[in-house]
């Protein structure tokens, strides 16, 4: 046997475990790119329903949005009431706290005056018995 029919028998087994070789490994990426195309598929038709509710959820919250600053001058003006009603209850509160003194103050004075009305009698009485 000549030198090239050996050399051309090495290089027909080795392709053919080549050939052996790769017919696992095309089985597989063919298996794989099938998956791939499954998945694909999956996503996009999970994925329409889902923009579709995201695209619904966004126009609500726009339409929400807007009705809110459509009562915000509502908002400010209350606040701006509430402001005043809690001015108007510390100058309330103020005005009983000064009346409150002054009665305070009166009994104070009534109850001095009554001690000393008292006390005067007592000693015009006592005067006016021992003479």
């Amino acid at each position: 046997m000549p030198l090239t029919e050996i050399a051309l028998i090495i290089i027909a087994v080795t392709f053919c475990i080549l050939v052996l070789t790769l017919i696992p490994t095309l089985l597989t990426i063919k298996r794989t790119a099938a998956s791939v195309g499954e998945l694909a598929e999956m996503i996009q038709n999970e994925l329409k329903p889902t923009l579709q509710e995201l695209t619904g959820v966004l126009t609500e919250l726009k339409s929400a949005g807007s009705g809110m600053a459509e009562y915000n001058a509502d908002v400010k003006h209350f606040m701006s009431e509430l402001g005043e009603a809690g001015n108007h209850l510390h100058t309330i509160n103020r005005t009983v706290g000064v009346v409150t003194g002054v009665l305070d103050t009166t009994s104070v004075w009534a109850t001095g005056a009554k001690v000393a009305g008292k006390y005067v009698i007592e000693r015009y009485l006592k005067k006016r018995g021992g003479m």
